[in-house]
């Protein structure tokens, strides 16, 4: 592992480097990005920096310095071999009195990047009775605050999956804690709509873009119907799902099988689509 902290390189990069006063400690007062590392090289960067920003200005954050960012990236990755890796990116509001509200200090920006595991090419799902809120002031930011995806993720892992999938105040589908949801409905390949509170995934974005996916607004019961389930996220590109709560499926499937192809071919030709 190899860590960057508000402009240095840190010898140990497991040694205490944040004031215990940085609110983003504190209270989750902060954003984040998880970038692929392929062949040494980030993965769509100048789209996971333009998301950085807008969650940043939307918790009102100080403007992101992308330069900045982009050197802190080049630092981690210098000189390592990492054929498959992740980096971490995070932006909090920095050195702030106990409690909810922000001090006048710098930002805290810090980028840590570490060797990683292919996920495996199926996992199970399990849906958690906790609703996203798709009206709330974090709806759709990728924030440092992840309790509540803590709590869900034990949930599901209770129940043997790997991932717990969300839906919102009214009953759609929304999300998993740390991925977007595709499934098949009908012979069409859809996915949940950004209006349902889900977080605007890079790889969710591409999929979007390569494939033709339907964006729509169903309720969590479409996946009891769904003949494919699939998670798309940066660190799993596709991930078919071979179980969602106590329903077996064939895993993966065509549609699939078709998404993950595609990813790996289009994502072959540019690091920075």
């Amino acid at each position: 592992m190899r860590a960057w902290l508000d402009g240095h390189l840190l010898d140990d990069p497991e040694a205490p480097a944040i004031s215990l006063t940085d609110h983003g400690f504190t209270v989750g007062d902060g954003v984040f990005e998880a970038v692929k590392v392929v062949d040494s090289q980030p993965f769509a960067l100048t789209r996971h920096l333009e998301r950085l920003a807008r969650c940043a200005a939307a918790l009102g954050l100080p403007p992101v310095d992308a330069a900045e960012v982009r050197g802190g990236v080049a630092a981690v990755l210098a000189g390592q071999e990492l054929p498959l890796g992740r980096l971490r990116i995070t932006y909090t509001a920095g050195r702030a009195p106990l409690g909810s509200g922000r001090g006048h200090a710098a930002p805290t920006l810090a980028v840590v990047g570490v060797p990683m595991a292919p996920y495996p090419e199926t996992a199970a799902v399990a849906t958690v009775p906790w609703p996203r809120n798709e009206r709330g002031a974090l709806a759709g930011l990728k924030t440092t605050s992840y309790a509540e995806n803590v709590v869900a993720l034990a949930s599901a892992a209770a129940r043997g999956a790997s991932e717990a999938i969300f839906a919102n105040t009214i009953g759609n589908l929304c999300e998993g804690t740390g991925s977007n949801v595709f499934y098949v409905h009908e012979g069409e390949l859809r996915t949940p709509t950004l209006a349902s509170g889900c977080l605007a995934g890079v790889t969710r974005a591409l999929l979007v873009e390569w494939l033709g996916v339907r964006e729509v607004d169903e309720p969590l019961e479409v996946l009891a119907s769904a003949s494919e389930i699939f998670l798309a996220s940066t660190t799993r590109d596709v991930q078919g799902v071979h179980r969602c709560d106590e329903r077996e499926l064939s895993a993966p499937g065509a549609v699939t099988r078709e998404a993950a192809t595609v990813f790996a071919e289009q994502s072959a030709k540019t690091v920075d689509p």
